[in-house]
């Protein structure tokens, strides 16, 4: 008599409504697809993106909602169409999970702009979890020279500000300010200073200066105090704005030089309330940028492993996954956190 082996299932951390503290949650994946892969998950880097999901504060959550898109572990599995991949590989997973692969935006390599691309934790379940699927070509192979407890927040808060660099091709001797040093910032400082810029950073705590310039900002600017944003008119070249809350965004227009760009990273909800004179006469721009895409990110794991770029993480076992939130939500975790996966 044939013995018919049931499915593996999952076993995950969900939150089943919005602001819902995470409990264990076991799923049936169903078949591997042909395209997809499963990943063993080691680590799982938490991001405010997370909790914003959790909490479904963008409207777009589906419920129950498996969070996690900061993932590294080892492939497990392959579907049959996988041969780019090996069993065993180590690779990490962001906030996208899958393409469609043939619309014009990923047919030119822009697979972060595919208008029908799958988040990894928004109608899919996400890597706080043993195990984790995903396409594989969302899913990026980890270079030696990098810790995997470290590597998780690189794959959402580091392409996320390693992207912009790319995208606008910032020249090395850029004059470049970073507004909000926290889990975006701290890591934007870093790049910036091995990319080759002058890096400022605008920072509201004190506290955080003297860890600004170890970070590599070459200066810091205290952000609450207008005398000191009215000096630095016509100063950057590049502002990347790393904050989620409404700011005097006219005052630090002023401070862009000419054709100089504000550029937002962070997920302010609130409308900009722009002078539009500020953009005319100076011809500046506004912009904003998601994540980057596969191929961005493997080259940004690669300038980060050639260059010692690391997030700064407090670590934290996956089954105390609701004391981290709340670490997070105190707003004093410096500057990631991530889950150890198997405790």
């Amino acid at each position: 008599m044939e013995i018919v082996k049931e499915p593996p299932m999952i076993n995950a951390y969900a939150a089943d409504s919005a602001g819902a503290e995470l409990k264990p949650f076991t799923y049936d994946p169903g078949p591997l697809a042909p395209d997809t892969v499963e990943i063993d998950v080691e680590y799982c880097g938490l991001c405010h993106s997370d909790l914003s999901v959790v909490d479904n504060e963008w409207g777009l959550s589906i419920y129950p909602v498996v969070p996690g898109h900061e993932v590294v572990g080892r492939i497990a599995a392959l579907g049959e169409q996988v041969s780019h991949l090996q069993v065993g590989q180590q690779v990490g997973l962001g906030w996208h999970s899958g393409y469609c692969g043939h619309c014009s935006e990923c047919g030119t390599g822009h697979h972060n702009l595919c208008v029908q691309a799958q988040p990894t934790i928004i109608g899919h379940h996400g890597g706080f979890a043993d195990k984790v699927r995903a396409s594989a070509a969302s899913v990026v192979p980890i270079p030696q020279g990098l810790d995997p407890s470290l590597v998780g927040p690189l794959f959402c808060a580091g392409i996320t500000v390693y992207n912009p660099l790319v995208q606008f091709s910032i020249a090395p001797n850029s004059r470049v300010a970073v507004i909000g040093i926290g889990g975006l910032g701290h890591l934007a400082l870093q790049f910036l200073n091995a990319w080759g810029c002058e890096v400022t950073a605008f920072t509201s705590s004190d506290s955080k200066c003297d860890e600004a310039l170890k970070l590599g900002a070459h200066h810091t600017l205290n952000s609450r105090d207008p005398e000191v944003l009215k000096a630095a008119a016509d100063s950057f070249d590049l502002l990347i704005s790393t904050v989620n809350v409404k700011l005097d965004w006219n005052t630090y227009l002023a401070t862009l030089k000419p054709r100089g760009r504000l550029h937002f990273v962070g997920a302010t909800t609130d409308p900009l309330d722009l002078n539009v004179f500020n953009l005319l006469m100076a011809q500046r721009q506004v912009s904003g940028s998601p994540v980057g895409s596969p191929a961005t990110i493997a080259d940004m794991l690669q300038f980060a492993a050639r260059h010692n770029i690391a997030p700064k993480v407090e670590l934290f076992p996956m089954s105390k996954v609701n004391e981290a939130f709340e670490r997070l939500k105190s707003g004093d975790a410096r500057y990631r956190i991530v889950l150890e996966a198997g405790k």
